[in-house]
């Protein structure tokens, strides 16, 4: 008798709660779309000006109140840039350089991270955070005795050197990211191809990797966007031949906004390229139905 009041009262709980919940979920539902279009048009806003200074005349850019949309359209900073010769050698320099630094990281960091993902957990953490302490130094702080370094091992204003100098800060995020990776594969899906006959290699060939292609292509993707923008080690490293990243630095400097605009247009685009390129490969539940029961 004493129980009643009180599955009452419960009763009287869940049904006031609920309408607060459609309305939050209305309001998710309605707000989903305005807010995504807001930030979207937030963070199109810097691209859009970039692009439109690279393609307008002086008098839409150098004047007190410049206009939002492309009125004299030009391409004669284009022109310049591609006739100057700069180009080409710094395009070429950071795409060699970034896709080096890709394949020869993914080639390093995938086994490791397989091995430290099978490990004990207690062992497997320790090894994690000593990756993670080698990201606790900066960039400026290392670049120069390492360039010092590649002075004695006539490694200086080479593209090896370059890449090399790119793996120290790469190889620890991409193997934390790949280790992450490999840990939600299941080891009952290697047992059971080596029941069946499969060597280890073989298993690791033919089944862990096919599921581990997300990760890999997520890792593929933040190194060679990381190498492509790199900044710090270009400068030390690079003498002869500028990076893109330097080309932009360089205009920056001398205060030539068109150049500049122009140079950095082009360095995005591979960006997008690359990114369209992988994205087909980062998928949500690659492993569903991979284990039965």
């Amino acid at each position: 008798m004493k129980t009643a009041p009180s599955t009452q009262k419960n009763t009287k709980l869940d049904t006031s709660y609920k309408p607060k919940q459609d309305y939050l979920d209305r309001f998710l539902k309605v707000g989903f779309l305005p807010i995504t279009i807001f930030f979207m048009f937030i963070i199109l806003i810097p691209i859009y000006i970039l692009v439109k200074v690279s393609v307008s005349q002086p008098v839409d850019v150098l004047t007190q109140h410049p206009t939002f949309l492309i009125h004299n359209f030009t391409t004669s900073h284009w022109e310049k840039v591609l006739s100057s010769g700069n180009l080409i050698p710094a395009f070429s320099k950071s795409f060699i350089v970034a896709t080096a630094t890709t394949i020869l990281a993914i080639c390093i960091a995938t086994p490791a991270s397989y091995v430290i993902s099978r490990l004990p957990k207690k062992i497997k953490y320790v090894i994690v955070l000593g990756i993670f302490f080698t990201k606790m130094f900066p960039n400026v702080g290392i670049a120069l005795p390492i360039s010092v370094k590649f002075i004695r091992w006539n490694l200086l204003d080479t593209h090896i050197g370059l890449v090399l100098a790119h793996l120290i800060e790469q190889l620890p995020f991409i193997t934390w990211i790949l280790v992450g990776t490999f840990e939600v594969i299941p080891v009952d899906l290697e047992k059971s191809a080596m029941i069946d006959g499969a060597t280890r290699i073989r298993a690791l060939w033919s089944i862990v990797l096919p599921n581990a292609a997300p990760g890999l292509a997520v890792a593929a993707m933040f190194t060679w966007l990381n190498s492509w923008n790199e900044f710090t080690y270009a400068l030390y490293l690079s003498l002869s031949t500028n990076t893109l990243p330097l080309q932009v630095y360089y205009y920056v400097n001398r205060g030539g906004f068109f150049p500049m605009a122009t140079y950095a247009t082009i360095l995005m685009v591979p960006v997008l390229i690359v990114t369209y390129a992988l994205q087909k490969y980062i998928r949500s539940d690659y492993l569903g139905g991979a284990i039965k029961g």
